[in-house]
């Protein structure tokens, strides 16, 4: 090992025809292309890692140089694409830069050792130089360099403009595939399972992540009430029919319709109503609200941001025609996340009953997802049956092929389902049986 760098500095020998002049001149601009690789770097990592705060504080800020980063940061996909391009065109300077000032100045034996070196001795300044040492100081200085660099990159995105749209345009199409059901290779289920193994304790904080994570592939049909279940005001009631239904349903907003829920014409916030109490004749009609519809396949995570938006909490839900499937309300996102919520109004009922024989009898309306949850089952347990059926009843429907007879036993899986009860030509009870084999 002793004599291993005698032996290699004996096979690097300096050309005799090297050009000191040309040395110089290329060792300054290589220096030069190291300092804006590492400004471009050191800057992006800036402006990528500031703070609300430090949002604020620019935009407070007076000045040319802040004025550019609020610009800067106003249309990040530009600023993203200008500084990669940059940053890699500098990168590549420097790389043939090097090569060729090492060419010109040392001789290797053999020639493949010199290609190992310059390899390793290139890599080696640009991360130190380009990557590791201005992200560094960018983490702590990150508001100081976002604008010292920002008249310089503000010229830099105007002038790339053309490469760096195309450059946001592709990102953009990625950002679109990852607000899929897989992010990185990484579908949901595969976030569920880390969830599970997860280092705590907390049973109720893995069922609140659990939720937060199925938001973004849940459909608004499989949360909302069904339209069969849906209480909904007549506009023609008077107004002492309207007081006798809020009294004996007690809920604060119900939909308004003509003829028919297909033909929702608003929304009626019972706290409207509180300063016409007196009245004995009021018309009602007049303090109805617009209705916000939403169709049936939104997924409710971006229900949910609309509702924070439009400072709404019910929807009216509806399909391809207009026809009103159901509503959607807040209370039905959240209990996707935390589970049933009660008020003191409400009565403890379960949509099931465990009878003796240890089998399960649901309502037919019971909806799918709820099951899953009521039972422990996976959440896609129905994804091979189900079709367009969101409820107990429809998946019956779905497996049969055909309307079951009474009783009639139909197994999917480990779990058997029998139709026990009808009403008219709807499913109103279903029997469970769990398989345990």
């Amino acid at each position: 090992m002793e004599d291993g760098v005698p032996l290699l500095l004996s096979a690097i020998t300096v050309r005799p025809d090297f050009s000191p002049p040309f040395v110089a001149v290329s060792a300054a601009l290589l220096a030069v292309l190291l300092v804006f690789s590492a400004l471009i770097s050191g800057a992006a990592a800036a402006y990528f890692s500031l703070s609300r705060s430090d949002v604020s504080a620019l935009k407070a800020r007076a000045g040319r140089s802040s004025g550019a980063a609020v610009l800067l940061l106003e249309r990040p996909d530009c600023l993203l694409g200008c500084t990669l391009l940059v940053g890699n065109v500098a990168n590549v300077a420097i790389i043939m830069l090097s090569a060729l000032l090492v060419q010109h100045t040392l001789a290797f034996t053999p020639a493949l050792l010199g290609l190992a070196l310059e390899v390793l001795l290139i890599s080696f300044i640009l991360l130190l130089c380009g990557e590791v040492l201005p992200k560094i100081y960018a983490r702590s200085g990150a508001l100081s360099l976002a604008i010292f660099m920002a008249l310089p990159l503000y010229a830099l995105t105007t002038a790339t403009r053309p490469l760096s749209l195309l450059l946001a345009r592709a990102t953009q199409s990625v950002n679109r595939r990852l607000k899929s059901g897989h992010v990185g290779g990484i579908s949901m289920d595969d976030l569920s399972g880390v969830i599970d193994v997860m280092r705590t304790n907390n049973a109720e904080d893995r069922k609140i992540l659990k939720g937060i994570v199925k938001l973004g592939s849940t459909d608004v049909r499989e949360v909302m009430t069904p339209r069969i279940d849906v209480v909904a005001v007549e506009a023609g009631l008077t107004f002492a029919e309207l007081r006798a239904l809020i009294v004996k349903w007690e809920y604060s907003r119900l939909p308004v319709y003509e003829e028919n829920l297909d033909n929702v014409k608003g929304v009626l916030y019972i706290k409207d109503l509180l300063r016409h109490l007196s009245e004995p004749d009021f018309a009602w009609q007049t303090l109805v609200r617009p209705a916000y519809f939403v169709p049936e396949n939104k997924k409710i995570n971006d229900l949910l941001e609309e509702f924070q938006t439009h400072k709404n909490h019910l929807a009216v839900v509806v399909d391809e025609y207009g026809g009103a499937l159901g509503i959607a309300t807040l209370e039905d996102i959240l209990e996707e996340i935390v589970g049933e919520i009660s008020d003191e109004s409400d009565t403890e009922e379960l949509p099931y009953r465990k009878q003796s024989d240890g089998t399960y009898l649901f309502e037919g309306k019971t909806l799918l997802n709820d099951f899953c949850k009521l039972m422990s089952l996976p959440h896609d347990y129905f994804d091979d049956v189900k079709g367009d059926s969101e409820t107990l009843a429809g998946a019956l429907l779905e497996l049969k092929g055909d309307f079951p007879a009474q009783n009639e036993e139909m197994r999917y899986r480990k779990t058997l389902f029998a139709a026990v009860a009808f009403q008219g030509r709807r499913i109103q009870k279903v029997r469970v049986t769990f398989d345990e084999n």
